[in-house]
Formats: structure tokens, C-alpha cells, sequence
């Protein structure tokens, strides 16, 4: 048909539908205008009920979290969030506002006595369409603010774990104490502690709190409390880990699934001897000449069962004795389907202290696994005790 040949209601219908392209590339610009959710759904809304002159327009959305933010634009019967897409009702008409994977994210309703024409329903489809990808540009930026403050919170709390270290290693003559920690998240279950006693004695401990991450983070945190607590009231070893296991337990489920592994350890340098009690921890290395000994556990993770006992291991520490704790994060470093072991680790410890075992276990570990990213929490406390020579103590 000619451009001379147009009736004058092919002329009205055309620019009917000129309209309605131009209607729908204002409306796509307009949804497209704002990144926040709530205003891309109610923009969407009022653009549906003007330019389809209808009464009201709704979502409809089995998201919660859409679900929980629309709301009705104008008015409709008081039945209206009731509507579905898989009943015909008179009076409204709805559009698929297809997901990012072509699935129904939500219905665009409107509501008008009057049924909407071809047209008219082709404007709906559209501007559903438009609303989708509106949508879900809003709910990517929603969750990329929501990860910035995330990411902050555990900046946060990263900052706040590392200033619950010691800030100085306590300095007691003849001996040298070292730890180093590394988390594999921002925060870790990981726990290493050393204070000096009023009698000069001093009090360490390392611990490993059940899994990785914040909530174990949290147990770590908690446990710091109960220990330092209990160390300046002067309590026996044996006796801190039973107390120290039913607070645990107490806790409830939660905790009790966070259960902690723990060796509790105390200098006496008058004496030159070391008491220590396993919780349930990897063994201790004891390692003085030739002589190799472990510090096995005594009884079970704290937390993990209610009124267990602990014994105390005593033993001297002559000129030249090393010891090192550790957590499980360093035994099992694997390359392929090869763990690193407890038996590595011990060959890392040489006949005669030396300052920098701690560093030399941490750069070996970086070689096994040829630079693989850290899977556990990895943490280490050395103490030992210098040689002197022609003078004996």
C-alpha cells in the first residue's frame, strides 16, 4: 500500500503504533534512568498504569525479595494481590518479566475494566521486558554495595583479630619465644597467645577452632577471653582446660560444633621445666640434640564433650630444648594428593635452636605446594632455649 492510498484510519493506526514506540523508548529510558530497586519498580508501575490509562498496576513475584518491596500503583480491587498468572481474570492483564536465565522473575499487571488492545499489549510485553533488564541491573548494584560493606565489616574484624595477638613477645632470659599466623580468609580460628605471670612464670597456649572463616573468628575471640581470664587467676593447667571445655559446651549446639583444639603450655624458667596439657591438639614437637619427643593429647577437643578431664605433662627443658606448637594448617599442605605431614615438619627443627625455624617452615610449605593458594588457617609458636657454652645452669 502507497503512502498515497492511506485511509485516514490506516493513517490513525499507524500513528497509534508510532506512539507506542515512542511511549515505550520514553519508558525504557526513564526505567533505565535509576539504579536504585525501589524506584525502577515503582517508575515501571506509574509508566504502565499513564500510559495504559489503567486503574492500577502491580508485580507479581515468587522472589522474596522483590515480593517483599512492591507495592500497588493507583487502585484495584482489594483482591489484587492475589492474582496469578495462571488464571484469566477480568480486568487484568499481565506480562512475563523474564530472569537472567529466560525464567518468569515476576508478572507486570495492570488493572482496567476495559481490555487492552493488540497494541496495547505489545507495550505491556515491552515494557516488562525493559523492567527485567532494569531490574536486574538494580539488583547487581544492590549486591555489589552490600559486598563493599561486607568486605569492610571483615577489613574490620581483620584488624581487630591481629590487634589480639600479643603485641610483644614476652622476654624471658636465656629463652626465645616466636609465633606467625596466617589466615586462608580474612579472619581465621586460629589462636596463639603468651603473657607473663606475676611469679615470673609464662603462660602460652595455641589453639584451632573447628572450621574456617567468621564464625570460627568469632569462637577465637571468645576463647581469648576465657583464657586470659583464667591464667591470672592462677589455676592449674588441668584445671583451666576442664573449666575452659564445659564453658564451651555450654555455649550450645553452635558452639559445640566450633569445638576447639587446644595445648595449654607454662614456662617456670626458675626450674627450667614446662607443664602442658593437650586438648585434643596436634602433638607438640619437643626437640633437644638427637632427643625427639611429642606432647600427645590428653583428652578431647574443648567443647566437644561435657566433665572430661586433662592431664599435665611435665618436662625439663635443659640448655638447647626447642618446642613447637602448631595447628593442622601446616601438616596438611598438599602437593597433588601429597600431604606435607607431621613428620616434614619435625625434620625442619635442627639439632640446635636457630631464630628463624618459623620462617623456614613457612617458605617450605610455599615450596611443597608450589605457590597454591592456602586452604586452612596456619599458625606456629616456637620456644627455645639458648646453649651456653663452659658454663652450665
Amino acid at each position: 500500500m502507497s503512502a498515497g492510498n492511506l485511509t485516514q484510519d490506516d493513517t490513525i493506526e499507524l500513528q497509534q503504533k508510532l506512539f507506542r514506540v515512542q511511549s515505550l523508548l520514553e519508558a525504557a529510558r526513564r526505567v533505565h534512568s535509576t539504579i536504585r530497586l525501589d524506584d525502577v519498580l515503582s517508575g515501571v508501575l506509574e509508566v504502565a498504569a499513564k500510559e495504559l490509562e489503567a486503574d492500577g498496576a502491580f508485580f507479581v513475584s515468587t522472589s522474596q525479595q522483590l515480593q517483599n518491596r512492591i507495592s500497588l500503583y493507583g487502585e484495584a480491587p482489594e483482591n489484587w494481590s492475589c492474582w496469578t498468572g495462571d488464571a484469566e481474570i477480568p480486568g487484568y492483564t499481565g506480562a512475563i518479566v523474564p530472569g537472567e536465565r529466560g525464567e518468569a522473575l515476576a508478572h507486570l499487571v495492570v488493572y482496567r475494566q476495559q481490555p487492552l488492545s493488540l497494541e496495547e499489549a505489545d507495550f505491556l510485553e515491552g515494557l516488562a521486558l525493559q523492567s527485567s533488564l532494569a531490574i536486574g541491573n538494580a539488583q547487581h548494584h544492590e549486591k555489589s554495595i552490600e559486598w563493599e560493606r561486607v568486605k569492610l565489616d571483615l577489613d574490620a574484624a581483620r584488624a581487630i583479630q591481629r590487634s589480639l595477638l600479643p603485641h610483644s613477645v614476652p622476654e624471658i632470659a636465656g629463652y626465645s619465644l616466636g609465633f606467625r599466623s596466617t589466615t586462608c580468609y580474612e579472619v581465621g580460628g586460629d589462636y596463639v597467645d603468651a603473657l607473663l605471670l606475676p611469679d615470673g612464670r609464662m603462660m602460652m597456649v595455641l589453639a584451632d577452632v573447628a572450621g574456617k572463616g567468621f564464625a570460627s573468628a568469632m569462637i577465637s575471640t571468645t576463647f581469648r577471653s576465657s583464657f586470659r581470664a583464667m591464667a591470672g587467676a592462677n589455676l592449674p593447667l588441668h584445671e583451666m582446660a576442664a573449666r575452659m571445655n564445659n564453658l564451651h559446651w555450654q555455649e550450645g549446639v553452635e558452639a559445640r560444633r566450633r569445638y576447639v583444639t587446644a595445648i595449654l603450655m607454662c614456662l617456670a624458667p626458675a626450674t627450667h621445666t614446662i607443664e602442658a596439657v593437650n586438648c585434643g591438639h596436634n602433638p607438640a614437637f619437643v626437640v633437644c640434640g638427637e632427643t625427639r619427643s611429642r606432647i600427645s593429647a590428653s583428652g578431647p577437643p574443648l567443647g566437644m564433650l561435657p566433665n572430661r578431664t586433662y592431664e599435665i605433662e611435665q618436662l625439663p627443658v635443659p640448655e638447647g630444648s626447642q618446642v613447637l606448637l602448631y595447628t593442622d594448617g601446616l601438616t596438611e599442605v598438599f602437593h597433588e594428593d601429597e600431604e606435607f605431614g607431621e613428620d616434614r615438619l619435625m625434620e625442619l627443627i635442627q639439632d640446635s635452636p636457630t631464630p628463624d625455624l618459623l620462617d623456614r617452615v613457612w617458605q617450605t610449605l610455599h615450596g611443597f605446594s608450589r605457590g597454591a593458594r592456602q586452604t586452612d588457617d596456619m599458625t606456629a609458636l616456637y620456644l627455645c632455649r639458648a646453649e651456653r657454652r663452659g658454663e652450665s645452669v
